[in-house]
């Protein structure tokens, strides 16, 4: 085998080469593995074809896998939910069990369960590989539902494609998506925030809690049903009708896909479904997750490659998701799920905690998902920095497009929650937010969903806090407001204005969204009063929040259009500490910040290339809640420098806790 291309790209690896080998190795070894048994991946990951509920003209055929199971039973109303003997399974070879049932017993909206027997024991469970499961509102037990819909749903996207240049991600949560105290739908997002998401200028959604969970408030991270549309925002067809208009605007749809974990529940979930524990899991500790309550996957075992790839492939071709941010991916990389170790070397990545079986299965997936949709988006929330995590398969890495900056929210809430903004360090700031991989794309962020939850808090809201309540109105003036409106625009843009690759923001901290997220539950008297979006003071004309939310606009249409495009380096012009002036360059645009919160510099010098220039956007700009004190309408001439003919600079206004970005004006060719 020859050298890996990304460790030829970075010589620090060389002394690992040999695990990262034995890495590639695992992966090509299981590759051709499963190719002697399948022919391929993508006929591998056709489970939700075998397995599950299907319709068969005249009757339906269910097939589940349950090697330790000694009789299975369908039951429902049509059997008074006892098992009878007309319902019973088939048992076929290599632990498939199989049962036809006849359209005249089960029906589309009909319940139904297994009755699943083992040697010992007996219990209650969906299937496994399940497509729609349901709810009672009133005992708020779970049951598996026909749904079979006479009319296929029509989609209207052909030959979509995401626009990737830059990625700028909108992340959100159906759920709470609306102003109303309630549990929002995908009619109703497709409705109300489709619209507004398409107007901010974003390119790509990322849907969350779309895998069906049992408990609302584990933001869909805690899934037990992986191939079931959650019920609880409304039907397949709803969601695919949310999809394909997005696709007529051009609106990407990725999917938070959670391969990290699964729920504990038997009833609802995988959990001991043919009476052992280590049917899909681990056995014994390694099979429970010590941090997240939840059980972990053994990627080792053939049928579990085939359920999690098969679950990829499915959401892609059934409901054309555009790809997937992998979550929890730290925890899948290693044995010791990353938790209370420190990653400050390359030999922390090779000292044999690597899990291979995990890798291999990400990368699979990766190869995957890039073969069924070349243009497929796939993220990985790493918080330990793996090389090679985001680099090509062809190359020797995994395979994602892109990894989770995951480091900057942590570096900003860091920032304000211990020093003052007058000793804010952009020499520290300017290192956090533009270190990235050769090679390796990144989305960066200043603040997600984890963010907002409670037990945290959003940038905005730790800038202004209670002063948010009553100090928001125009009339009103604060100066903690002006430091908070002044900040969050500065944070955001610096954080873009870096990004290697894309962006995300999160539903509503655009424009500085109140409070926290607690969703309903026994301690706040399962209220949904902080679960939701109050749309309406962004849109108020009388309040400050619309500040925001314009600046945000224009930050990402200019990011669209302009100096995000084509992903070209950043390099550090002037970073001056002791003033707290920052000014970095990519390609012909120059972005300024003075982080300072009481010093205006005047002609203030910033190096750039020969020519003149003009500014493109301004924190300071009245439509962003700015004081006016940069005049945007100049044109701004490049001087050689004094006693060296051969630099350039700028001479610059710019006031206290302001940035702008500078464009530089191509010359008129004269023919």
């Amino acid at each position: 085998m020859e050298t890996p291309v990304f460790v030829k790209n970075d010589p620090w690896l060389q002394p690992f080469e040999e695990s990262i080998r034995a890495r590639i190795s695992h992966y090509q070894n299981k590759l051709n593995y499963i190719h002697d048994i399948f022919g391929d991946l993508y006929h591998m990951a056709a489970g939700f074809d075998y397995y599950g509920l299907h319709d068969e003209g005249d009757a339906y055929r269910l097939r589940e896998w349950a090697p330790n199971a000694t009789k299975i039973f369908l039951t429902g109303d049509f059997s008074q939910w006892k098992c009878n003997d007309r319902y019973q399974f088939i048992k076929k070879d290599n632990g498939n069990w199989e049962i036809y049932i006849s359209k005249s017993v089960l029906k589309h909206g009909d319940l139904f369960k297994l009755h699943v027997f083992w040697e010992g024991g007996d219990g209650l469970r969906l299937p496994s590989y399940v497509q729609r499961v349901v709810q009672d509102p009133q005992t708020k037990i779970f049951s598996a539902q026909v749904w079979h819909v006479e009319n296929e749903f029509q989609w209207e996207d052909e030959g979509f494609k995401p626009q990737i240049n830059p990625l700028l991600i909108y992340e959100g949560h159906v759920g709470m998506s609306s102003e109303d105290e309630k549990v929002s739908s995908y009619s109703e997002f497709k409705s109300h925030v489709l619209p507004r998401i398409i107007k901010a200028g974003y390119t790509t959604i990322q849907l969350m809690a779309i895998q069906e969970h049992p408990y609302y408030g584990s933001f869909g991270y805690h899934v037990s049903n992986f191939f079931a549309v959650s019920s609880r925002f409304g039907t397949p067809e709803e969601l695919k009708d949310l999809i394909n208009e997005a696709h007529k605007n051009g609106i990407a749809v990725i999917m938070d896909m959670v391969h990290s974990h699964a729920v504990k529940n038997e009833v609802e979930g995988l959990g001991r479904f043919d009476g052992t524990v280590y049917q899909y899991f681990h056995d014994g500790a390694k099979g429970e997750h010590p941090a997240w309550d939840s059980k972990c996957f053994n990627y080792g075992k053939t049928e579990v490659l085939q359920f999690l790839l098969s679950n990829c492939r499915y959401w892609m071709e059934e409901f054309h998701f555009d790809g997937f941010r992998f979550d929890g991916v730290t925890s899948m990389l290693y044995v010791h799920h990353g938790l209370e170790y420190s990653f400050s070397s390359y030999a922390d990545y090779y000292n044999g905690t690597e899990d291979m079986d995990a890798i291999t299965y990400l990368t699979m997936a990766n190869q995957l998902i890039h073969h069924i949709n070349p243009h497929a988006i796939t993220i990985a929330e790493d918080m330990s920095g793996m090389p090679g995590l985001a680099d090509t398969i062809e190359h020797g890495g995994v395979g994602f497009n892109y990894r989770l900056s995951m480091g900057v929210p942590d570096f900003w809430i860091k920032m304000i929650k211990e020093k003052s903004d007058e000793h804010w360090n952009v020499g520290q700031m300017f290192h956090e937010l533009s270190q990235h991989r050769f090679g390796e794309k990144t989305i960066a962020y200043a603040e997600s969903h984890d963010q907002a939850l409670v037990g945290d808090k959003t940038i905005f809201f730790r800038l202004v806090d209670k002063e948010m309540y009553d100090k928001m109105d125009l009339a009103s003036e604060s100066l903690i407001i002006d430091r908070g409106l002044a900040l969050h625009k500065m944070i955001r843009l610096v954080t873009l204005a870096t990004a290697y690759g894309g962006y995300l923001n999160f539903m509503g901290n655009e424009f500085g969204h109140p409070e926290w997220i607690d969703f309903p539950r026994e301690g706040n008297g399962w209220s949904h009063k902080y679960a939701r979006r109050q749309w309406s003071l962004m849109e108020n004309p009388n309040l400050k929040f619309k500040f925001l939310s314009n600046f945000d606009k224009a930050m990402i249409d200019k990011a669209k259009s302009a100096y995000l495009v084509n992903n070209q380096p950043c390099y550090g012009v002037n970073i001056n500490e002791a003033d707290q002036v920052m000014c970095f360059k990519r390609g012909d645009f120059y972005f300024v910040f003075n982080f300072s919160p009481t010093n205006s510099y005047t002609d203030y010098g910033i190096f750039t290339d020969a020519g003149k220039y003009k500014i493109i956007l301004s924190t300071d700009n009245p439509d962003f809640g700015g004081f006016g004190n940069v005049d945007e309408s100049l044109i701004y001439y490049a001087q050689r420098m004094p006693f060296n003919n051969n630099q350039f600079q700028l001479k610059l206004y710019i006031p206290a806790r302001t940035a702008f970005v500078m464009e530089r004006i191509p010359p008129i060719r004269v023919h």
